[in-house]
């Protein structure tokens, strides 16, 4: 009797053992698009069939994750984008020479862009000639730099970034990385396909009061360039001749509360590249 009880449970034991084993080891389609690919709130979640026994999905673009507490400040590219001294925007940048609907195995695409397109970096390269032949490339760059804490600041909304306005914004000695959200953001200048060249940028005095008078070593923005159109490469001189200074530009800086946050930037480790696309994100 002791004997066939202890065996009874003994068994019963190995099936939950089992049974919690399987429930683990095999998850649910739900389960696995909560982790990596989070549906819309409020949708089902469950699979659908319905068209022609194919499954119906439904990919969720976001700006922001894990509850806002992620929020990503880089723009999505399009063919729309403003690019550089166009009316067009940057038009296609994305082909598909190899795709599983014409046999081949897998899907393959191919890109073609300027490394100042979108959220981007600037390298020392990119207006310093003898730096671009020493190799001052992106893959230089010191990642210290673009991942940690940053300030996001308003700056007025009536002119560009000049030494006055930098001393109006108070900036105090000992923050490194700053992101400077301007008229641009409002004029959504960034989602606009034609480039405007009254986008509001860093003139020489500004860039040259940054220089003397701050710690900075991050200088983030809200346009295609950090520096004016009229003072287009004076600015950029000033900001890049010493090397300490990475310029991130094209930053999407729209519902972000100024305030403190922690900065990841990751450039492509391109060589001999003076300039890269970016994936920018700030942490609460």
């Amino acid at each position: 009797m002791t004997t066939s009880s202890s065996s009874s449970s003994s068994s019963l034991f190995l099936l939950i053992l089992l049974l919690c084993t399987a429930s683990h080891t095999i998850p649910t389609l739900s389960s696995a698009n909560i982790e990596a690919y989070p549906s819309i709130p409020g949708t089902q979640t469950t699979t659908d069939f319905s068209n022609n026994g194919e499954l119906d999905l439904a990919p969720v673009r976001r700006e922001v994750y894990g509850g806002g507490r992620i929020i990503d400040i880089s723009h999505r590219y399009t063919p729309d984008m403003p690019s550089w001294d166009s009316v067009d925007g940057v038009g296609q940048f994305l082909w598909l020479p190899k795709s599983m609907k014409n046999g081949s195995l897998a899907n393959n695409s191919e890109m073609k862009l300027p490394t100042h397109t979108g959220t981007h970096v600037d390298a020392p390269g990119h207006v310093f000639d003898h730096y671009f032949d020493a190799g001052f490339d992106v893959d230089t760059l010191d990642l210290d730099v673009l991942n940690g804490q940053a300030l996001l600041v308003d700056v007025p909304r009536d002119k560009n970034i000049t030494a006055e306005v930098m001393k109006s914004l108070n900036i105090p000695r000992g923050v490194r990385r700053v992101l400077f959200r301007t008229l641009n953001t409002d004029r959504r200048l960034m989602f606009k396909k034609d480039f405007d060249t009254s986008y509001v940028g860093f003139m020489k005095d500004g860039a040259q009061w940054l220089v003397d008078n701050t710690d900075i070593k991050l200088v983030g923005i809200d346009y295609l360039s950090v520096a004016a159109y009229d003072d287009l490469i004076p600015s950029h001189l000033v900001l890049l001749e010493g090397r300490e200074i990475i310029l991130v530009e094209g930053l999407k800086l729209d519902n972000v509360q100024p305030g403190i946050y922690s900065v990841h930037c990751l450039p492509l480790r391109l060589l001999g590249a003076e300039g890269s696309p970016i994936r920018c994100i700030l942490i609460k």
